[in-house]
């Protein structure tokens, strides 16, 4: 090769090292199929690209695509002018490296423990209250008249004033709108004489969704009468509401009706949690909520849920019979416990299932922060406080939460702003006389004594002149003469009266036993 054609050639390969190597430049079109070029300057390799180094290119990739980079030309200003230079990237290929092995943590063999799982959002309770508010009137939360006697300020959230009487009917309007069309065409059946079936047998109608109940012969005549007058279609099957139970589920299976009971659905318990919306709502500054719970904690649970959320500071607390403590059980074991060996009165709390929700009762652990039991008696007194001072009837479930204030088992809540949920109203008339009859003996208004009196004339005028005197009203009186010797020329009165409070009665007992040494109060 003479000195002309070496000088030509180094000329050109300093050229094509210089475009190399420089990131300003880039590669013609006859350049880019150059043999010559790809042989030189990147041999064996298919790919437009500059020299691997240690195994990687020797120019960094851009991180901006190329077709991005025309909106960032040189500009050059010129008199005034704006000239704006095109350029033009080519990139490189990708390099895959391989993935190194996968290690596995010390931690991702032990078991960790998850947080317990919030069953009840916030925000189910919110579309609930919103899709119901056109079939569910808003009931008050007025200020009780016992709050001065109790010294604390009480509201009474009276969710026994819906048309069913129950609260109830919140989570079955929800749970029914909830159904598809198919199932809302086929129909819903129940098999249980409680506020919960009265609630789907009254929404049901309403909304054009064909109803069945399907009760025991041994359902009273007056409440099979009040699911007619809704509109269902009662069926009476069976001796037991274990024998209506199991037709009912047979109904449904052959008809393909949809079987409705109380349980722990999210839909269902999302509408009963609007109670504590409003109670939010309606009573400003809050410091604590009484929510009944006998047999089913759904109304607890979303009560809970909807004030914990607005305000974690104001306290929740359940009340339950004493008859069947399983919420008490479970926050005393830290266990849930889905059924305990328990015999609730019938007529106070019949038709109620009495097993635990489990997914309900874990999220309850932490949520209800106290659990008070009640007996069967302070809630019979408080039904009838309900009637003198509140001018209103409800049953026992409905009265729970005002029978543990009554009953005094509140102390820390003196002086604060409650409220207090009744939660129903649903309770026969000859019940209601039962139990107002059982209350006033309970309330120490109606009592019972006997008495020794002589046969002389004028004795027994005179044990009525006494009662008169102390504005006592004489409901029942027995006079027994006796045969026994030692009692001869005796008779033993036995009267049944009635006070106006404990003081008078107190009043009665010292009058009747200074005057008579033979008086005797028999026991309640």
């Amino acid at each position: 090769m003479n000195f002309a054609a070496q000088l030509f050639y180094s000329s050109y390969l300093s050229e094509r090292l210089e475009r190399l190597y420089s990131p300003r430049l880039a590669l013609k079109d006859s350049e880019e199929n150059d043999p010559f070029w790809q042989s030189k300057v990147c041999p064996g390799c298919s790919y437009k690209c500059g020299p691997i180094s240690n195994g990687t290119a020797g120019r960094r990739p851009t991180l901006i695509e190329p077709e991005r980079l025309k909106d960032f030309g040189e500009e050059e200003l010129l008199n005034g002018d704006v000239k704006v230079y095109d350029t033009k990237v080519v990139g490189y290929p990708e390099i895959l490296l391989l993935d190194p092995p996968k290690t596995r943590r010390l931690s991702e063999f032990r078991a960790v423990p998850r947080p317990p799982v919030q069953y009840i959002r916030f925000e189910d309770i919110s579309a609930a209250a919103f899709r119901i508010q056109s079939g569910i009137q808003k009931t008050p939360c007025t200020y009780s008249r016992l709050s001065k006697q109790y010294g604390m300020e009480i509201y009474l959230k009276k969710e026994h004033l819906h048309y069913t009487g129950s609260v109830k009917e919140r989570g079955v309007l929800y749970l029914l709108t909830s159904l598809t069309q198919e199932q809302q065409r086929k129909g819903v059946i129940v098999a249980t004489d409680c506020n919960f079936s009265m609630a789907v047998a009254h929404h049901a109608v309403e909304l054009k969704i064909p109803v069945f109940v399907i009760m025991p012969s041994c359902c009273s005549s007056p409440r099979l009468r009040t699911y007619r007058d809704y509109g269902a279609m009662v069926i009476s099957y069976g001796s037991t509401g274990r024998d209506s139970q199991n037709h009912a589920r047979h109904l449904a299976k052959e008809n393909g009706y949809l079987y409705l009971e109380e349980d722990e659905s999210a839909v269902y318990l999302a509408g009963l949690g609007t109670v504590g919306m409003e109670i939010f709502e309606q009573v400003p500054k809050l410091d604590a909520v009484v929510v009944p719970a006998a047999g089913q904690y759904g109304l607890l649970a979303g009560t809970a849920a909807a004030i914990k959320h607005l305000n974690s500071n104001i306290l929740v607390i359940g009340i339950e019979p004493n008859s069947f403590p399983l919420l008490l059980q479970s926050l005393k074991t830290d266990n849930p416990i889905k059924d305990m060996n328990c015999q609730p009165n019938k007529k106070l709390y019949g038709g109620k299932n009495y097993s635990f929700m489990e997914s309900h009762v874990v999220w309850m652990l932490f949520i209800c922060l106290k659990d008070i039991i009640s007996n069967e008696e302070d809630s019979l007194v408080a039904m009838l406080r309900f009637q003198e001072f509140e001018r209103s009837t409800v049953d026992t479930e409905g009265a729970m939460g005002l029978a543990a204030i009554l009953a005094g088992q509140l102390p820390e809540l003196r002086g604060k702003r409650v409220a207090v949920v009744v939660s129903g109203a649903n309770m026969e008339l000859e019940l209601v006389r039962q139990c107002v009859d059982r209350a006033l003996v309970l309330d120490d208004r109606v009592s019972k004594f006997s008495v020794q009196l002589g046969e002389w004339p004028g004795d027994m005028a005179k044990l009525l002149d006494v009662l008169s005197r102390e504005d006592v009203r004489l409901l029942d009186v027995f006079h027994r003469r006796h045969g026994d010797k030692s009692d001869f020329f005796k008779a033993k009165v036995e009267c049944v009266v009635e006070t106006r409070d404990k003081t008078q009665s107190a009043q009665l007992r010292k009058t009747l036993s200074e005057r008579y040494p033979t008086l005797c109060w028999l026991d309640r």
